[in-house]
């Protein structure tokens, strides 16, 4: 009896304390959802006790706090576990291609047809890129006397002497021939023609002499023993139209313009004389094996093929017996122009012209 009633006692003792802890507990509980926002529940069946807390303010704080946290980790992971730098990306080279052009075209712009070659170009140079751009006869001239030069230079008769700038390249190009070798190779060609409206070219009449840019059209009348009258490009063009010229010396810039507007005309290529070549010359030795992947372009056949699109020819595909130096300066070309109206050039060809 006295050992179970003191075993009861003792039970009821536990209980009596667990009880008054499970109270202390929920006290201290209240007190702290009061200053936390928690929330408390007691249930004194078999002294147990239960917590609910509300976590929003905790877990927006967690939120808050995840991002710090995972670059701290980020930081300490770069500091404590080191990694091998990179390999740097190869820089992407730029070579600069500059047209100028001195005389007229066919149709379209040259320009744009050097940009094809560099898309092409750029296929076999991975890390090189070919920046294609136009500039004037005045305006090259105004950037090399302040040394600002393009890599590959494209140009026409009347650009100057620029042959001390040139590097020598393995093109046989009678207008590029120098004392030094080949310097420059004619990637183009034009040509000059008699044009006329019906199909008697022996039938006396006057003859326009178009003109336009740097190119000499009175020696190639001269050697072809053509007197005619010499107009500005446009206005040899209408004048014919217009029928106060029987025969139009012209070039492939005409021949577009009578496609263009659907006149049927008869052509008489003229053989005698061209300098209406468009020229490639490697001005950089830097970037010498960017440029031979360029010209290598330029010169494919993928390139030369689809010249038509623009009007022009294959230099190969141009028979004229005599041309000029690409390098010739403007002042010797007004000169020979000169001397071809007095009928010198005409006696002497090879005084001031160079043999194809």
């Amino acid at each position: 009896m006295n050992k179970v009633f003191r075993l009861r006692t003792a039970r009821a003792g536990y209980a009596e304390g667990a009880q008054s802890c499970a109270l202390s507990c929920c006290l201290w509980r209240a007190r702290y959802t009061r200053l936390r926002g928690a929330q408390t529940r007691y249930e004194g069946t078999g002294g147990r006790i239960q917590y609910r807390m509300k976590f929003g303010k905790v877990a927006r704080a967690a939120r808050l706090a995840l991002p710090f946290a995972v670059i701290f980790a980020v930081f300490c992971a770069l500091i404590f576990f080191p990694h091998g730098a990179a390999p740097e990306a190869e820089e992407r080279r730029v070579v600069r291609v500059w047209n100028v052009d001195t005389f007229e075209g066919g149709k379209g712009s040259r320009t744009s047809f050097l940009a094809r070659a560099a898309r092409l170009a750029e296929k076999t140079r991975g890390n090189v890129y070919y920046y294609v751009s136009s500039y004037s006869a005045e305006g090259f001239r105004e950037a090399a006397e302040k040394g600002d030069l393009p890599e590959i230079l494209s140009f026409g008769v009347g650009i100057g002497d620029i042959s001390a700038l040139c590097k020598p390249l393995s093109f046989d190009f009678a207008g590029g021939r120098t004392a030094r070798g080949s310097l420059a190779g004619a990637w183009c060609a034009g040509g000059y023609a008699i044009f006329s409206l019906t199909d008697d070219f022996d039938e006396a009449g006057k003859v326009a002499v178009s003109c336009g840019g740097c190119n000499l059209p009175a020696v190639c009348a001269a050697l072809e023993g053509i007197e005619g009258e010499e107009l500005s490009s446009g206005e040899a063009y209408t004048a014919f139209l217009s029928g106060k010229y029987r025969y139009l010396l012209g070039t492939q810039r005409d021949r577009q313009r009578f496609l263009t507007r659907g006149v049927a005309v008869y052509e008489r290529p003229l053989e005698g004389f061209c300098d209406l070549y468009q020229a490639v010359a490697v001005l950089s030795e830097d970037e010498k094996g960017d440029c031979a992947a360029f010209l290598q372009a330029l010169f494919s056949e993928e390139i030369q093929g689809a010249l038509s699109d623009i009007g022009m020819k294959r230099a190969a595909e141009c028979t004229a017996e005599w041309t000029v130096s690409v390098f010739t300066p403007p002042s010797a070309l007004a000169e020979t122009a000169e001397y071809a109206r007095q009928g010198e050039v005409a006696k002497f060809p090879d005084k001031f012209l160079k043999k194809v």
